[in-house]
């Protein structure tokens, strides 16, 4: 038992952690719901939340919202479980907003209200840049080549104002993940048709790739600041590897056979293919078709031909196959005779 308490206003405690991000022309904002009142209560009737935004540096109050955000569904599950919960809201900026001015700014903040219409205040502000950006790259195209992905796009050559600058960005993500992976980056200049090629993904599997234009201030003694344009389209592809390693170059033959069994000596230049998984011997005499010699990938550039017969002459040729079984064509062809 104690002294009487005063009732309580049970007005949510302004959040404290208001974030903002922006992506073309949409700003998303996120928090915590408060899930105490400003006298350290249990919030237990939160209502909307007021979405505030103005071009002053600092708003003292809200006024008219630009956007409500609704009630969570159950306010005290953050107090039952100890685990913070956050609710976001994405406001679209008017174009007439936007500027090329990279010093002008617009300020958001909330006000968490309860169910009576009533709030503690305005949260953390947050500032924005409503530097203008640029539209997506068009002809945004894909094709599977045998030196790997290579993505096109077109783009109007933007007109610079330092501290502004532009730079395209390409993204990969493997189908039906939510990853997403940085393939290539190039600055916009003075060419209209551009180039990225992605070497980094795995043969057999389906991507999807898209890409955006980054407008960058970088004003002298502050970290650069990088606002993500809207993006393109995403383009589906299949990474099917229909393409054979390098034809392999170099092939000599040596016969070796006084004092012992006689026998041919082949060796060639390796193959750098990544995805290399052998090689194969082929083998004819003058006006026959060649034969594969071996049953399994040689894993070495060389290979020792046993079984020849004295007074013949043999020609050589050999192959590549990756580990999908894809072969190269056959090589220059090198020729031996056995004495």
């Amino acid at each position: 038992m104690g002294p009487p308490q005063p009732p309580s206003l049970d007005l949510p405690k302004p959040p404290a952690d208001l974030r903002a991000s922006r992506k073309g022309d949409k700003v998303t904002i996120t928090w915590t719901i408060p899930n105490v009142t400003t006298d350290k209560k249990t919030a237990k009737s939160l209502g909307q939340t007021c979405i505030c935004r103005g071009l002053e540096p600092a708003l003292k109050q809200c006024g008219t919202p630009v956007g409500e955000a609704a009630p969570p569904a159950n306010p005290t599950s953050a107090k039952t479980s100890k685990q913070k919960i956050t609710a976001s809201y994405t406001d679209s900026l008017p174009s007439q907003m936007e500027s090329d001015d990279p010093s002008r700014l617009i300020t958001y903040a909330i006000e968490v209200l309860n169910r009576d219409g009533r709030g503690a205040g305005l949260s953390n502000q947050v500032r924005v840049s409503l530097i203008r950006t640029l539209p997506p790259p068009q002809d945004f195209r894909a094709q599977v080549t045998d030196q790997g992905v290579v993505l096109t796009w077109t783009s109007e050559i933007p007109t610079e104002r330092p501290p502004v600058s532009y730079v395209y960005r390409v993204f990969r993500r493997a189908e039906e993940t939510p990853q997403q992976t940085l393939v290539g980056e190039l600055p916009a200049g003075s060419d209209h048709n551009l180039t990225v090629t992605d070497t980094s993904f795995e043969w057999e599997k389906t991507y999807e790739y898209r890409a955006e234009t980054v407008t960058v201030i970088a004003e002298k003694d502050k970290p650069p600041l990088q606002i993500e344009g809207d993006d393109t389209a995403e383009i589906k592809i299949f990474a099917h590897d229909i393409f054979p390693p390098a034809v392999p170059s170099g092939l000599q033959a040596v016969f070796s056979g006084p004092g012992q069994k006689a026998f041919i000596d082949l060796i060639w230049a390796p193959v750098s293919d990544i995805d290399l998984d052998g090689y194969n011997i082929y083998r004819h005499e003058e006006g026959s078709a060649p034969v594969k010699l071996n049953a399994e990938p040689l894993k070495t550039p060389a290979y020792r031909d046993a079984d020849v017969v004295p007074g013949k002459r043999y020609i050589y040729s050999v192959s590549a196959i990756d580990v999908r079984g894809n072969e190269s064509a056959r090589s220059q062809e090198a020729s031996e005779s056995v004495p």
